[in-house]
């Protein structure tokens, strides 16, 4: 997904997001320890996307205190 559609989505959106992917990353690495992972290059894509959620998130925390 692009950033600007990832800025899109409300504040709620996001952190359930961020929840989805630290669960997945969790998986994926266990089954990356396993040697079972169907897909090993979605752990990086699961990474930049859970990287690309909290600075969005940390944006608008900063984007707040600043305009208060």
């Amino acid at each position: 997904m692009k950033p600007a559609k990832w800025r899109d989505l409300s504040d709620e959106e996001l952190r359930q997001r961020v929840r989805n992917l630290t669960e997945e990353l969790f998986n994926l690495r266990f089954q990356l320890a396993m040697a079972v992972a169907k897909n090993p290059a979605r752990v990086g894509q699961a990474r930049r996307d859970l990287a690309r959620a909290r600075t969005i998130l940390r944006e608008r925390e900063l984007n707040i205190r600043r305009t208060a």
